[in-house]
């Protein structure tokens, strides 16, 4: 696809699929297109050439068809805070018109939110709203989710819940999942495809167990005495390939394989290792991709 305004032209060729059962990430700098991208799909910007394919109906053509086939979010939901979550899944269940009161109690049991369900959305934290917006986006049976920095706000005990359950939703209910975030370790961890925008093309579409799998860690150690770990890892590893950041920390380039018989190294050498931080694989490779520039 490709999104021409004036004379600029923000999206060139923008290709790709997400599959059913998959969970889908799309990553880029700020201002590479992302949103631009999202609302040619839901329909709300229409692509200056090129086609936007849902469920098999053209979202040009077929907008109603297509249309039936996605639940969207955008950051956080847009709820009704005074009514219940209840109320709030019947006043969109009316707006689509041939949703039934069966069909609500499955996507409130799906997001588990029975115990709350009738209270108010004023008193829900960020996390079980946003679950309740999930709840919502289900409640028509799309094949396609969308979710736009759905993790935005969450503490990390939220931000795992709702990984978890997106992953289920993909994997047990067959959905195709699009993520749309900046948080480059979640979506490592949630994404099993991802693509990366660039100003505004595709610049790589990958799969994470291809990037883990061809990926070397640079990996930071918290040790005493340094000295001692320097040396043990200069000889393992070339001392051009070993740094010292900090006054008993170190860092270097190696696989995950390396990094677990480094480590009995070090202990077998009298190294105390107080931390060992692996840097997220996915970060290296954008960072590679865009130069460098800030994603948001």
């Amino acid at each position: 696809m490709q999104k021409t305004i004036g004379k600029r032209t923000i999206i060139r060729n923008v290709s790709f699929d997400v599959h059913q059962g998959e969970v889908f990430g799309f990553l880029g700098p700020n201002g590479a297109g992302k949103t631009t991208t999202i609302r040619m799909i839901v329909g709300l910007i229409a692509p200056t050439a090129g086609r936007i394919c849902i469920g098999g109906h053209d979202v040009r053509s077929e907008f109603i068809e297509a249309m039936r086939n996605v639940g969207c979010i955008v950051e956080n939901p847009e709820l009704y805070k005074y009514m219940t979550g209840w109320q709030n899944l019947e006043h969109f269940a009316a707006m689509l018109g041939d949703v039934t009161d069966e069909r609500i109690q499955e996507v409130v049991q799906l997001v588990k939110m029975d115990a709350r369900i009738h209270d108010k959305v004023k008193t829900y934290s960020l996390g079980m709203r946003q679950r309740l917006g999930i709840a919502q986006a289900l409640l028509g049976r799309p094949k396609l989710l969308i979710l736009d920095e759905p993790t935005n706000g969450l503490d990390p005990a939220g931000i795992r819940e709702l990984r978890e359950f997106i992953r289920k939703l993909a994997a047990e209910e067959g959905l195709a999942v699009f993520v749309s975030s900046h948080m480059l370790a979640e979506v490592q961890m949630m994404c099993d495809r991802v693509a990366i925008l660039s100003g505004g093309e595709i610049v790589k579409v990958t799969s994470v167990e291809e990037i883990v799998a061809n990926g070397v860690n640079r990996v930071e150690w918290n040790v005493e005495p340094v000295e001692t770990a320097r040396r043990v890892l200069a000889e393992a590893l070339g001392a051009d390939n070993v740094q010292q950041i900090a006054a008993t920390k170190l860092i270097a380039s190696l696989t995950q394989t390396e990094t677990a018989s480094l480590n009995e190294k070090l202990i077998g050498a009298g190294v105390s290792i107080y931390s060992v931080t692996v840097q997220n694989q996915l970060e290296e490779l954008f960072l590679e991709i865009t130069g460098g520039e800030s994603i948001a």
